[in-house]
């Protein structure tokens, strides 16, 4: 409908459909897997939104969907090791912003499309680093740098944590309550390179209560979906996901 069309920032409505369904889809497999709802989300953007809006808007509806799941679990969350993963985003947010104004955005769905190849088929570290302090601020450190960039670290940042020590339900709060301040801060490198997010208000605000809803639904599966076989699935929908950013890429320079 036309009265729509200033709510949408350029996108049909079917487009804001898709991306309404992703956020919900998202947010219900960060919350019954624990991780891995961000790199979809991303990745289904990455077609749909311009390369400029792509990575502050996937970050407010991340923080969003983060927020709330850091809410629902906050009892258990460990805020120690929360701080020190903090100290390391602060300071790669500010050397983030630097870079960011050197980014040429026709390569950011390529940069987007490759990483989540990397993250879907390469060799995930298994650092488990989370039970140190330098550990957990270097990891801050080097996601935080990189989610500025590429935007979906989360699958980077649960290695970073590792699950050694933690149940699901703290592994879950720390990993959320990581996520959100990490995309907080995100926001704030974007902000002050200009970037203007009140043009997006209605549709960040539609995904954001989608991601709720799937962030309650996720929390209800959380340890009843058979992981292994689920993740060997999503593992080839995000790589086809994935090559159709890097071909429509080198369609685009030829």
């Amino acid at each position: 409908m036309d009265g729509l069309e200033p709510l949408l920032a350029g996108l049909t409505e079917q487009q804001a459909l898709i991306l309404l369904l992703a956020s919900f889809l998202g947010s219900l497999l960060t919350a019954a897997l624990g991780v891995g709802g961000g790199a979809l989300l991303i990745t289904v953007m990455a077609g749909i939104v311009p390369p400029l809006a792509l990575i502050p808007v996937h970050g407010v509806v991340q923080m969003g969907s983060n927020t709330s799941r850091a809410w629902l679990t906050r009892r258990y969350t460990q805020w120690s090791k929360v701080g020190w993963f903090l100290g390391g985003s602060v300071l790669a947010a500010a050397l983030g912003g630097l870079l960011l104004n050197r980014i040429d955005e026709a390569w950011i769905p390529l940069m987007v499309g490759l990483f989540i190849l990397w993250l879907s088929w390469g060799p995930m570290p298994a650092l488990g680093l989370g039970s140190t302090r330098m550990g957990l601020f270097s990891g801050g450190l080097l996601t935080t740098g990189m989610t500025v960039l590429v935007g979906a670290t989360g699958p980077l940042v649960s290695a970073w944590l590792g699950r050694a020590g933690m149940d699901k339900w703290q592994y879950t709060a720390n990993f959320s309550a990581i996520m959100s301040l990490q995309h907080g801060l995100k926001l704030l490198v974007f902000m002050c390179a200009g970037f203007a997010f009140h043009q997006w208000l209605a549709v960040m605000a539609a995904m954001i209560a989608c991601g709720y809803i799937g962030t309650l639904v996720g929390l209800r599966l959380l340890g009843k979906i058979p992981e292994t076989q689920f993740r060997y699935v999503f593992r080839w929908v995000l790589t086809l996901l994935a090559m159709r950013l890097v071909w429509q890429f080198f369609a685009a320079a030829h």
